[in-house]
This record gives C-alpha cells, structure tokens and sequence, in this order.
C-alpha cells in the first residue's frame, strides 16, 4: 500500500514545482520520507492574514489517498477552524463516508480523487472565510461572530509573529 501512496505522492509534488498555486510552497521535508510535508501559505489578500507567512506541515497515512492527511500549523494562528495547537479542521480532511454528526455530506469530505494542492487551497479558502458553525477554536469563532475588530487584530498579530517581527 505505501508503495502505491508513494508514488502518487511523488506524482503530487511534481506538478506542485511544475505548477505551483499562487501564494503556496509545499514539499517533502526531505526525499528520504515523502510521507511529511511543509508548506508555506501566504495569507489571502483582503483579509486579516494577508502579508503573513504560516509555516504548516503535512502527514500522510500510508494508504494515502485512501485516507486524508492530517494537517497542522507550526506557527501561531488565531482562526475559528483551527485548533489552539494548530490543527486544521476543514470538511476535505475529514474521513471518507457519512458524517456521524450529519453535519457534513459525504461529497465535502475527503476521497482519493482530492489532492495536496487541493488541501492547499481549500486551506487558504477557509482563511478569508472561516466556518464559524464548525469552531475548532471556540473564542475565535466567539470573536469572529461578535467582534470581528478584535478578531482581525489578533490575526494581525498572528501576521507578525508569522514574519518573525
């Protein structure tokens, strides 16, 4: 099985360097092991996170694109789907099949006709326009609904400390 997600991995990242989306970098850490990925986002224009810089990184299961990876930022990030600890909630991770919730049809969750750059940009997507209703982040979804002031100057905040200022 790992044979298999290998070489579509490796199929992935060519067409990511001979294509590459605007605003997104993103590779194996090394070509050792193309199971863990980084990838560099840059905020969306018109939004609070634009001008930053958000370091993320990829882990693929070995039966990849069966399953989803899971993705995490390495960097702070104040956001409503994205947990304190930086991981991202977004419907396209999410296992294949039905939502146990009901919340989610099966159509917006993960299935092997996804790809990297598609995550990628579903990610950048969910920047400029956060799922309040599905908060991994209670009070940025809290702050996101009633305070959208306050919420854009945390993430501005976030902004800096993504370029090391």
């Amino acid at each position: 099985m790992a044979g298999s997600a290998l070489k579509r991995l490796m199929a992935e990242y060519k067409q990511l360097t001979l294509n590459p989306p605007e605003g997104i970098v993103a590779g194996p850490l090394d070509e050792e092991n193309f199971f863990e990925w980084e990838a560099l986002i840059c905020g969306p224009e018109g939004t609070p996170f634009e001008g930053g810089v958000f370091r993320t990184q990829l882990i693929f299961p070995s039966d990849y694109p069966l399953s989803p990876p899971k993705m995490r930022f390495l960097c702070e990030i104040f956001h409503p789907n994205i947990y304190p600890d930086g991981r991202v909630c977004i419907s396209i991770l999410h296992a294949p099949g039905d939502d146990p919730l009901g919340y989610e049809s099966s159509a917006e969750r993960w299935s092997p006709v996804q790809s990297v750059e598609k995550i990628l940009l579903s990610v950048v997507s969910m920047l400029a326009e956060p799922n309040d209703e599905s908060g991994a982040n209670v009070d940025a979804s809290k702050m996101w609904r009633e305070d959208r002031e306050e919420f854009n100057r945390v993430a501005k905040d976030c902004v800096r400390k993504s370029l090391g200022l």
